[in-house]
């Protein structure tokens, strides 16, 4: 996208030629400015610069992403909500102050931990906050806030409790690594981590064998060897996946090959938060015996065959005749 900016010589307020304001105001055909156009004009553009102010709102909880790696990618919104901010919930307030040193800017109010296991106990002190009319801003380590981090919770308890809660988009490891992977990004799912221990891990990738999506997971540097073993085994040596480990950081670094071709480059370990994006399944087209099949099911409960053929042809992406063909064939030969 290109974005270009008038020439000079178009921007002034006006120089005296016809059918241009002169010192404000909007011209009509004749060079005759009205005055009540420019009022009008004035208050859209106050209201534009309300609506796109980078200040944080009283009363409200703000969710605000934080850089995933490269402090440079910190919004403005995220530096003055950390400078304006009457309370802040950090998922680690150790690490929220170095970023705010990063950033080169000073919190001025109260910071507050936020994490996985006091998240439903700090989550009435920071209502009460807003009712007060304070300005509540809520921050994760990375990324953003409720997504594999803090603030599901407090989002439902804000939402049960009518407090307003907005946010302050971001960066974002999940997006990232998708838009780098190569893969389809039309569809996708966001499975977080896998479960640590081997039979519940292989038991998650077989629910997912089928699944079409683009699939996102996080993982341990530690067991991400595991995990690509894991899903070779279960979802196919040469199912497509990416491994994006670094984002944003200087030894970012994304091998894109099958998933047995992977499972081997990571054998002896690697460095790096890391970030696996697979491709999904290849769509299975039912054949009309399997959709023939059902239709003699539900005929069997009594319903009409050609009804029975046409719900399950509906089903399978199949012709209703073709199905009610097939049916009457099996149905003759089982006979």
């Amino acid at each position: 996208m290109t974005e270009s900016l008038p020439p000079a010589e178009h921007s002034a307020v006006g120089d005296g030629r016809d059918g241009e304001p002169d010192q404000g105001g909007q011209a009509d055909g004749n060079g005759i400015t009205d005055p009540a156009a420019d009022m009008v004009d004035t208050a859209d553009t106050a209201g534009a610069l309300v609506a796109h102010s980078p200040d944080l709102r009283r009363g409200t909880i703000t969710l605000a992403a934080t850089p995933i790696g490269n402090a440079s990618d910190g919004s403005r919104r995220l530096r003055r909500g950390l400078e304006q901010a009457d309370l802040i919930a950090a998922e680690d307030t150790r690490r929220l102050r170095a970023l705010a040193q990063r950033l080169d800017v000073e919190p001025h109010g109260r910071i507050i931990a936020l994490h996985e296991h006091n998240e439903r106990d700090r989550a009435p002190e920071l209502l009460e906050a807003a009712r007060a009319g304070r300005r509540v801003l809520v921050v994760s380590d990375a990324g953003m806030p409720s997504v594999s981090d803090p603030g599901y919770r407090l989002v439902q308890a804000a939402v049960s409790a009518r407090v307003p809660v907005t946010v302050a988009p971001g960066p974002s490891a999940v997006l990232t690594a998708l838009a780098l992977s190569g893969l389809a990004s039309d569809r996708f799912c966001f499975e977080g981590f896998l479960p640590r221990k081997p039979g519940e891990r292989r038991r998650a990738l077989e629910s997912l064998a089928t699944q079409e999506r683009t699939m996102i997971f996080l993982e341990s540097p530690r067991r991400v060897h595991d995990s690509l073993t894991a899903m070779a085994e279960v979802l196919g040596d040469g199912r497509p996946a990416a491994l994006c480990r670094e984002l944003t950081k200087t030894h970012e670094e994304v091998r894109r090959a099958p998933l047995a071709e992977l499972a081997r480059s990571t054998a002896d370990g690697v460095l790096g938060e890391v970030v696996l994006v697979v491709a999904g399944a290849e769509p299975v087209t039912a054949g009309p015996q399997d959709a023939a099949r059902e239709a003699l099911a539900l005929a069997g409960t009594g319903m009409r065959l050609k009804a029975a053929a046409a719900q399950a042809a509906g089903k399978a992406g199949l012709r209703p005749n073709e199905v009610y063909r097939a049916a009457l064939e099996l149905r003759e030969t089982t006979a």
